[in-house]
């Protein structure tokens, strides 16, 4: 049985949740450098990339069918 505590991250394995997305663009959007966000949200580098990588070319990060 899982806890309450326990991060819903770890349970979902790398899948970002829209949250972390939003954060992500929300940061990039205040000037931090790719780098920053990654060790701030403690996701990897190329995530980050990708995210901001897709929101500029679609206008959106969410997950697309």
């Amino acid at each position: 049985m899982q806890t309450a505590s326990t991060n819903i991250c770890e349970r979902m394995g790398y899948s970002l949740l829209n949250f972390k997305r939003v954060t992500v663009k929300g940061c990039h959007l205040c000037n931090k450098s790719i780098c920053e966000i990654s060790l701030q949200l403690n996701i990897p580098r190329s995530t980050v990339s990708g995210v901001i990588t897709k929101w500029k070319q679609l206008g959106t990060a969410a997950t697309q069918p």
